[in-house]
């Protein structure tokens, strides 16, 4: 699948490989679903790490000096926007390798590096993974046990369907510029929350 190192829309002052043909996730993978391979949500910058990746690129802040981690980490944009920002060590997590390939070579591009791992995290960071019933409630576990260990838990949702309001408080919004081959709009009202 061809890719082309891309300044991010939302966070320019990052670029990623990104697909930049005008195709939809499945059409990247020649229109087929496949249950034993992820489709590559790494080829694209969402909404929801978009705005993660703003979030933190203006109150550096919040990660600098801190180890954090990206979970479902997609392209990479928030670990990349992490690194940036000074982060102590940024890892990421996805169940599909191919992301997690797909991130440190975002990293790379940039001049930064993410780590193997990241134990104990001080933030963690999650866009857009409220996108199912079967991923949401696993979610919500794996960042309420991150919260309950004393992690503040950031999350980037452009209003998917699935995204628990009631666990998290608005910290702030962005109108995000996506692609309309992938959203069925140019821009997307996306807020970033924090787990309370």
């Amino acid at each position: 699948m061809p890719t082309a190192l891309t300044p991010v829309p939302f966070a320019p002052e990052i670029s990623l490989f990104l697909v930049t043909a005008p195709v939809g996730l499945f059409e990247v993978t020649g229109g087929d679903f496949h249950s034993d391979q992820p489709p590559p949500f790494w080829a694209f910058a969402w909404a929801g790490g978009q705005a993660l990746a703003r979030h933190l690129l203006d109150d550096p802040s919040l990660v600098a000096g801190r180890r954090v981690l990206d979970v479902a980490t997609g392209s990479g944009v928030a670990a990349v926007a992490a690194a940036h920002c000074g982060a102590s060590a940024v890892a990421c997590t996805d169940v599909d390798p191919a992301a997690v390939e797909a991130a440190h070579r975002n990293a790379s591009a940039n001049g930064l590096s993410l780590a193997a791992r990241v134990d104990d995290p001080d933030v963690v960071l999650a866009g857009d993974v409220f996108y199912s019933p079967i991923v949401a409630p696993k979610m919500v576990a794996t960042l309420r046990g991150f919260r309950k260990n004393g992690a503040t838990v950031l999350v980037g949702d452009p209003g998917r369907g699935f995204f628990p309001e009631r666990l998290f408080e608005l910290v702030t919004e962005y109108t995000v510029p996506v692609p309309a081959h992938l959203e069925e709009t140019e821009a997307l009202p996306t807020g970033v929350w924090r787990m309370k």
